[in-house]
């Protein structure tokens, strides 16, 4: 009778027991990073009206205050994912957040709009590549069956760092009336997960499929001594080949992606843009909405900052059913529903129910924050361990680009000419057309080896 074949470590690694000790702690690092990424697309709407008071801008510069940061994470969302499967994650997620801390403290140094718009660029940049660069490197190293939970876990940090931000920016004004100190406090924890991460090591799924043996049997096995787990005799698996780093190298992967399963990349992009529409239009034009219906500011703003806060509820709530419903089943049901609830809203603030459109309001803040951290999950499942980074930035570029489109498309030619319910409705449309694309499509993930899917 022959012998079973010894099991592969990469399968090993996502077979151990879960440890806060040891993967734990890179989702908690992971979940710092991804949280100042929030706080930062949150700050860009702190930083609109106070530089434009400082610098006597006209709206059209001062949208390019939130505008080249917004560029510049949709560049670095790409980017870094393929740099990420080249260089390695931890590597990757370094570089990441230390040029995001230099270049935000020139940023809170600049003399004009020119020089910030340049140093937001470059910030943006680094700190776009934390999203893909995090969710790659975290659900390598998570056991398959707490990865879904775990992933979906990680978006609810996207609230922590908006609210976080609402919160200190508040009190830094109060304290200073000056817009620096805003910047300034994003250095000391942006560096100190970046100090915090050089304890973390690098993924044994990326060294495998680097050809880097050794390293790799040295991580597999301080993983396992670490979470105590009883493992007998394994193998490392050969070699995968990886995309290199080479110049043109970033742009080609687009059409690996699509060359590897164009129905998959279809519907994580079709998805990522979609659902994403939907959030940041809100995100964008929820404070000019309710002002428009006759809230004064300071209750629009608190309006639509709690419609933030409520979206960490949103996230344990995805974190709880993502394994127990599936990925496409989730998505299915909330992101739907989440456009859908803002056509409730629109309808009931139009025709004067106050009650009713803040209970909507809030319930899309809790919903959407359901289908969001789900869709991160999902979508890094979806590709091996050689795309995975590059596929789900590409996915997070094409979403970052979308929403640098939201204040055109949304405020210049569907609210004023269709309404704010209709509009609504139309793009809660896509994301039902996108929803149809999964289901037909895309395969389920749950539970699944990660460098095994079958499409």
């Amino acid at each position: 009778m022959q012998n079973a074949p010894l099991p592969a470590g990469d399968a090993v690694v996502q077979d151990l027991p879960w440890r806060w000790g040891v993967q734990g702690k890179i989702f908690l690092i992971g979940g710092l990073g991804f949280m100042f990424d929030a706080w930062d697309v949150t700050l860009n709407g702190f930083l609109i009206p106070l530089l434009s008071a400082d610098w006597q801008l006209s709206p059209g510069q001062a949208a390019w205050v939130g505008t080249a940061n917004l560029i510049g994470m949709a560049v670095g969302a790409f980017a870094w994912g393929g740099i990420a499967d080249a260089v390695g994650r931890k590597r990757a997620f370094t570089l990441t957040l230390l040029i995001f801390s230099v270049f935000t403290l020139l940023g809170a140094l600049s003399p004009d709009l020119l020089w910030f718009c340049v140093f937001r660029f470059i910030a943006g940049f680094g700190l776009g590549g934390c999203i893909p660069v995090d969710y790659a490197l975290v659900g390598e190293f998570t056991p398959r069956k707490h990865r879904g939970r775990v992933l979906t876990a990680m978006d609810g940090w996207w609230p922590v760092g908006a609210t976080l931000c609402g919160v200190v920016s508040a009190a830094l004004v109060a304290a200073f009336a000056d817009w620096r100190p805003l910047m300034l406090v994003m250095i000391v924890p942006a560096l100190l997960v970046f100090w915090v991460r050089t304890g973390v090591p690098e993924s044994p799924l990326f060294l495998v499929s680097k050809g880097r043996r050794e390293e790799a049997r040295t991580v597999i096995d301080g993983l396992i001594a670490r979470t105590g787990a009883t493992v007998g005799p394994w193998r490392l698996p050969d070699p995968e080949e990886a995309p290199k780093l080479a110049i043109g190298s970033l742009t080609k992967q687009v059409g690996l992606l699509w060359r590897f399963d164009w129905k998959v990349t279809l519907t994580a992009w079709s998805l990522f843009v979609t659902i994403l529409l939907v959030y940041y239009g809100a995100l964008t034009w929820m404070p000019s909405i309710l002002v428009k219906a006759g809230y004064p500011e300071s209750s629009a703003f608190l309006r639509t900052a709690g419609m933030t806060a409520i979206g960490l509820v949103g996230a344990l709530v995805a974190a709880a059913l993502v394994e127990r419903l599936g990925r496409k089943w989730l998505l299915g049901i909330a992101g739907p529903l989440s456009a859908l609830s803002l056509v409730v809203f629109a309808l009931f603030l139009d025709a004067e129910a106050p009650l009713a459109a803040n209970a909507m309001l809030l319930f899309f803040g809790f919903i959407v924050q359901v289908a969001i951290p789900v869709l991160y999950t999902y979508v890094s499942e979806l590709y091996p361990t050689q795309l995975r980074g590059s596929g789900f930035g590409w996915a997070s570029t094409a979403s970052r680009v979308g929403a640098g489109l939201v204040p055109l498309i949304f405020g210049s030619l569907l609210w004023p000419v269709l309404g704010l319910p209709l509009t609504f409705a139309v793009t809660g449309a896509l994301v039902v057309v996108a929803v149809v694309v999964m289901a037909v499509w895309a395969p389920e993930t749950r539970g699944r080896e990660l460098t095994t899917l079958e499409h």
